[in-house]
């Protein structure tokens, strides 16, 4: 696996990393726990040294999960987790955001102890909180860095204006949004801020969750404790009004021996140098069939024809529903 620095910050992660959160949260049955520790630990094997969490997944569950799988080969390895939600007592899920000081503060020392680690690699602010000014934001993260409890600071979701005012009292390491052949809202205004900044992108959910797999069309199942179902672009019929896109990178990966995850993946990989996907699943033969994809470089003319065919394929349905949407980009 080939390394990649995240901007101009120093920070050198695998070309690609693992996005843990469907471990233990949001695509349908929860998975058995020392499975998905086996499967960590195999990912770490297959090259990967980048891996992404969150208190808010499981919640709680999935840093404890990443800390106990990680614990042996801590050295090795990049851990990202996040902070800004509030999260109710009793069921643990989000019921609002909080980035205020005194609640980043408290989430950075659980996370620390979840993750069974001295510092945090690099904490992102989950999503942007209205209420709290963004300068008390990246200042309370810049104090963690000056203890020696955090080393990089990044951003989820969050506008070019926001991203400007932080990385004017902190440096931004990293910034984490939706980025794929589906959703290419970032090239508008996103990149060239961060390639002016210098921030590195990670992308999340680079194959559409699980869409440009070719794995689902509107007739596939999806369980009520899987979150796309709640997901205007899942819906049955944008399902089906999508599926041209995928037909396009199927024909594009078969003409180049490639299946549709590893040319979306390589796509991406090709846009900007400091692009790291963070691709999720819970079976080692994707994680596997996602790996090849740093090897497979597609050429200026590749980009260019699948850019063109993808253009030609209007998508269809909202990322999130409203009261979601609004929490994105501020």
């Amino acid at each position: 696996m080939s390394i990649r620095a995240l901007g101009s910050s120093g920070l050198q992660v695998s070309a690609l990393g693992f996005g843990c959160m469907g471990m233990s949260d949001s695509y349908g049955p929860l998975q058995e726990r020392n499975a998905m520790i086996a499967l960590t630990r195999a990912i770490v094997d297959c090259g990967v040294t980048f891996f992404d969490t969150a208190e808010a997944y499981g919640p709680y569950t999935n840093e404890s999960l990443i800390g106990e799988a990680l614990a042996p080969v801590r050295g090795q390895v990049v851990i990202a987790t996040k902070f800004g939600f509030k999260l109710d007592p009793l069921t643990g899920r989000p019921v609002g955001l909080d980035s205020y000081p005194d609640h980043i503060r408290a989430v950075a020392e659980a996370s620390l102890q979840r993750l069974r680690t001295d510092v945090i690699d690099l904490l992102y602010q989950h999503r942007v909180d209205p209420a709290v000014p963004i300068e008390d934001v990246a200042g309370t993260v810049s104090r963690l860095i000056e203890e020696g409890k955090v080393r990089y600071f990044g951003l989820s979701e969050a506008g070019v204006g926001t991203i400007r005012r932080a990385h004017a009292v902190h440096p931004v390491t990293a910034l984490q949004s939706e980025y794929s052949l589906w959703w290419r809202e970032p090239e508008q205004e996103i990149l060239p801020c961060l390639e002016e900044l210098g921030i590195g992108f990670v992308p999340f959910s680079p194959l559409g969750r699980g869409f440009l797999t070719g794995t689902i069309d509107e007739t596939t199942p999806l369980a009520a404790t899987d979150f796309r179902s709640a997901l205007p672009r899942f819906s049955p019929e944008n399902r089906a009004a999508n599926q041209p896109l995928v037909r396009v990178l199927g024909r594009f990966a078969d003409a180049r021996g490639a299946t549709r995850a590893q040319i979306a993946l390589a796509w991406l990989l090709a846009q900007k140098p400091w692009i790291v996907p963070i691709p999720g699943t819970t079976k080692l033969a994707r994680v596997q069939e996602n790996v090849a994809a740093a090897g497979l470089a597609l050429s200026a003319a590749d980009r260019a024809e699948l850019e063109a065919a993808a253009a030609q394929v209007p998508v269809s349905g909202d990322r999130y529903p409203e009261h979601l949407q609004r929490s994105i980009n501020r």
